[in-house]
């Protein structure tokens, strides 16, 4: 079983984020605020659970959670800002949205650029720590992996379906035969590496 507060008594949002391997796709996070009571064994890191778990996480955390948010950051703004500067500002993004406002930030690994007013903890591996953390992965990785599936429709050579945009030999080849999408991340190293010198 997880920890519910880092702080008892203390109104504490978990924030974590989804995507920040991949080659294509956008980096999103989420913050969560669960309720004092709330818990469930089956709550746990996002990469631990498959997916018909993470689908009846997502669900059960929408419907209980204080309040919940998820912010997308699209691969031009991460080319721009560089990964962990975008995934930050999306988990910043999340929290702003989140009506109450809690206390304090956990967040989920070890570095943070922190947008907002509030005080936060990094905390590494705190998805498999804390309960607020854990939650705001699953919402982060099950919205990532919607938007993911709805691109691959608009470019079904690259199996997003299946990859979600990561790095494996299917999307490289895919990327080798048909070019690059306006959702690639340009800024990314996007042919293996033995291609780097042909052509």
């Amino acid at each position: 079983m997880l920890e519910a507060r880092l702080i008892s008594g203390r109104r504490e949002a978990g924030c974590d984020e989804a995507g920040r391997g991949p080659l294509a796709g956008p980096v999103v996070a989420a913050a969560v605020l669960l309720p004092d009571d709330y818990s469930n064994p089956l709550l746990n890191d996002s990469k631990q659970l498959n997916e018909h778990q993470r689908d009846l996480l997502r669900e059960e955390i929408e419907r209980e959670a204080i309040a919940w948010a998820v912010a997308v950051v699209e691969p031009d703004q991460i080319d721009r800002l560089n990964i962990l500067h975008a995934s930050t500002h999306a988990m910043c993004l999340a929290v702003q949205q989140l009506d109450p406002q809690p206390d304090f930030l956990l967040i989920d690994g070890n570095r943070f650029y922190n947008e907002t007013s509030l005080p936060f903890q990094c905390i590494v591996h705190g998805d498999a720590l804390y309960m607020p953390i854990a939650a705001a992965s699953i919402l982060a990785k099950t919205h990532r992996d919607e938007i993911m599936v709805r691109l691959h429709n608009e470019f079904p050579h690259y199996g997003w379906d299946r990859n979600k945009g990561y790095p494996t030999l299917e999307h490289y080849r895919a990327i080798e035969q048909y070019g690059i999408t306006p959702y690639h991340r340009r800024s990314f190293n996007l042919y293996r590496q033995h291609t780097l010198f042909e052509s």
